[in-house]
């Protein structure tokens, strides 16, 4: 009897201490699940492309080409930009308004130059005074031609684009040049040259600034207008341009 009460006590305590184990397991599981449901959800790598104008992923200043010309359309230093567009409005009234000529104000002005100090270095020996030192002015040689290389350069490149198009292998560029020098022959005929280049030059010092204080405004319309424009496109292209027939660009050699 006595072995008989020794080994069903063994056998209830080896049945708590299984049932205590899995309670145990069981808390410290809810645990660690509870502790992970508490962490906050990593951050998913990838993120959702933000549309922005014309496709560009760098800043404005950078798309300008960045240095001190992009500083002056994007009014960094405001006494630079508004002395730059203030002598450019000067200029544009002196010669579109007044309709002074361009020559007879270089002559105008070198006259009037060359009279000051010509008379000025002469009266200096009645005076008794040094005579005005008149600067050496020349232009230097490595500026100059690497304004002219980077100009040859971009001349190539548009004769190539030219080229490109007049051959016939992109109809949806060819169009877009036709329309953009159509619009401009009908700017042409309402202003002249001059009147066209300045308001291009005050666009330049006044479009890239707004754009860039409220670009996170303009971006959304700008994304809803490219939605509507190529859903047109693709109906012009279903309707009319799929229906033209295309030339080959190579012929086969006649045997």
């Amino acid at each position: 009897m006595a072995e008989h009460a020794e080994g069903s006590g063994a056998a209830s305590e080896s049945l708590l201490e299984k049932i205590t184990d899995k309670l145990q397991g069981h808390d410290s599981s809810s645990s660690g699940s509870d502790s992970d449901s508490d962490k906050p959800a990593s951050p998913s790598p990838i993120k959702a492309k933000v549309f922005r104008l014309f496709g560009r992923e760098k800043p404005v200043h950078t798309v300008l080409g960045g240095g001190k010309h992009a500083d002056v359309f994007l009014w960094r230093n405001k006494k630079i930009s508004a002395g730059v567009l203030g002598g450019a409005t000067a200029m544009w009234v002196l010669f579109e308004l007044l309709e002074y000529h361009l020559l007879t104000l270089v002559c105008h002005i070198l006259i009037l130059s060359l009279a000051i100090l010509f008379l000025w270095s002469n009266a200096t020996t009645f005076i008794n005074k040094s005579p005005p030192r008149i600067p050496e002015v020349h232009i230097p040689e490595d500026p100059f031609l690497q304004a002219v290389n980077a100009l040859r350069i971009e001349i190539n490149c548009g004769f190539a684009v030219l080229r490109d198009i007049a051959s016939g292998r992109d109809l949806k560029k060819f169009l877009i040049i036709i329309a953009g020098l159509w619009v401009l022959s009908i700017l042409g005929s309402c202003c002249n040259f001059l009147t066209l280049f300045y308001i291009t030059f005050v666009l330049l010092h006044t479009v890239p600034v707004i754009y860039e204080k409220y670009e996170d405004r303009i971006d959304p319309f700008a994304e809803k207008a490219t939605i509507e424009i190529k859903k047109q496109y693709a109906v012009f292209d279903a309707k009319v341009l799929s229906k033209i027939p295309k030339v080959p660009l190579k012929y086969k050699k006649m045997a």
